[in-house]
């Protein structure tokens, strides 16, 4: 049976329920300014395809899984490359990870709409090659992982962030990075949650005032138990993480710290 109008609850806090008309009105407004959005996002996507770049050298060497390797090669032959720089703790067990980076990793599994559009992908990060190594078997990954541990910016450096590089011949250069939550389109778990009514549920976003989201805290979906619960406690591990065979309830998470 169809809802009249007197059958709407109107008064309903935080969203009220209207008819089809009033909803499409609401929704074309609201699309005015995502259009807008779009459009100011790629205007900043033209501005950083104009940005300078920093020539560095190409042959600085990086460990992978055959040893030794110079920079270059994680171009794979092609001329641009994206990395993402993960976040590293020594002597820490897979759960003591940063939980932020192991989110990102995850995301990107599989880069072949990059490599079809002639752009290498690769993580680096500053862990003891046989430590990450380890990390990578445990988590199950496919993209390519090196150590970067003891090589300056702009190939080692501060971890935790997006970076672009473009290749001439043998020269190379970084055109630009991002951090923070620049980093969020290598999530599109985020990009989603934002389109579902209570969002992320982390604890800084605004909602209907008057409306039943559930509470949440910052990074809440990054970490649970065994049980799935959000929780920054001793028992907790990346929620990736409980995927992966062996995984059990922790007693300790291997080191101190929330997010980054």
């Amino acid at each position: 049976m169809t809802s009249t109008s007197r059958d709407l609850d109107t008064e309903r806090p935080g969203r009220p329920v209207v008819d089809p008309a009033t909803w499409q009105k609401a929704r074309d407004e609201l699309l005015v300014r995502e259009k807008a959005h779009t459009r100011a996002g790629d205007a900043l996507a033209a501005d950083r395809r104009r940005l300078p770049m920093v020539e560095f050298d190409a042959t600085t060497e990086v460990v992978g899984p055959d040893g030794p390797l110079p920079f270059l090669d994680l171009f794979e032959g092609r001329d641009e490359l994206l990395v993402y720089k993960h976040m590293w703790y020594d002597d820490t067990p897979p759960q003591g990870q940063c939980e932020g980076c192991t989110t990102v990793a995850w995301h990107l599994r599989d880069a072949v709409y990059l490599n079809a559009r002639g752009v290498s992908f690769a993580i680096v990060t500053t862990g003891p090659w046989d430590e990450v190594a380890a990390f990578v078997d445990f988590m199950g990954y496919t993209q390519p992982w090196y150590s970067v541990r003891g090589v300056d910016e702009p190939v080692g450096g501060a971890m935790g962030y997006l970076t672009s590089y473009l290749r001439d011949g043998d020269r190379a250069f970084l055109t630009y990075s991002t951090t923070g939550r620049g980093n969020e389109p290598a999530n599109p778990s985020l990009a989603l949650l934002d389109m579902t009514p209570h969002g992320r549920g982390e604890a800084w976003e605004e909602h209907p005032e008057g409306g039943t989201a559930p509470a949440g805290e910052p990074c809440w979906y990054w970490r649970t138990d065994a049980d799935g619960r959000a929780t920054w406690g001793p028992t907790s591990r990346p929620a990736a993480q409980w995927t992966r065979p062996g995984a059990t309830p922790e007693t300790t998470l291997g080191r101190r710290g929330p997010c980054h």
